[in-house]
């Protein structure tokens, strides 16, 4: 299974970005290998609209099936929702403390964006 999670570099130590759409990075962890890779999102972090929706679609075509991430906002859920991608809101902290977090259920999946689109 490949989760993704929003980051602010590409580093799995470094810091969870707390923005989905405009998130810096979107690191992505494969549970079977253990292997990250790390997937720029510079296409997004100006972008006047759509940013959720093509960050959404960008985690979809990586093969994530669960997104770990601190706020996304309603078109960005409904898009990853239709993707059957798994949302879970982490707290503030690392990359791998998310997926840590994640791994022993701590994290529970939202049903529904947690701020309005355009967020900053």
């Amino acid at each position: 299974m490949k989760i993704a999670v929003t980051a602010q570099s590409e580093n799995p130590n470094g810091a969870l970005d707390p923005h989905f759409g405009r998130a810096k990075k979107f690191v992505v962890f494969d549970t079977e290998t253990g292997q990250y890779t790390a997937h720029d999102n510079a296409q997004n972090l100006n972008a006047v609209q759509g940013a959720g929706i093509q960050a959404a679609q960008a985690v979809a075509r990586l093969g994530a099936e669960v997104l770990l991430t601190g706020h996304v906002g309603p078109k960005a859920f409904r898009t990853l929702a239709a993707a059957g991608i798994q949302i879970c809101l982490a707290p503030p902290g690392t990359v791998a403390a998310a997926i840590e977090a994640w791994k022993a259920g701590a994290l529970k999946e939202t049903t529904g964006a947690n701020v309005e689109g355009h967020w900053v």
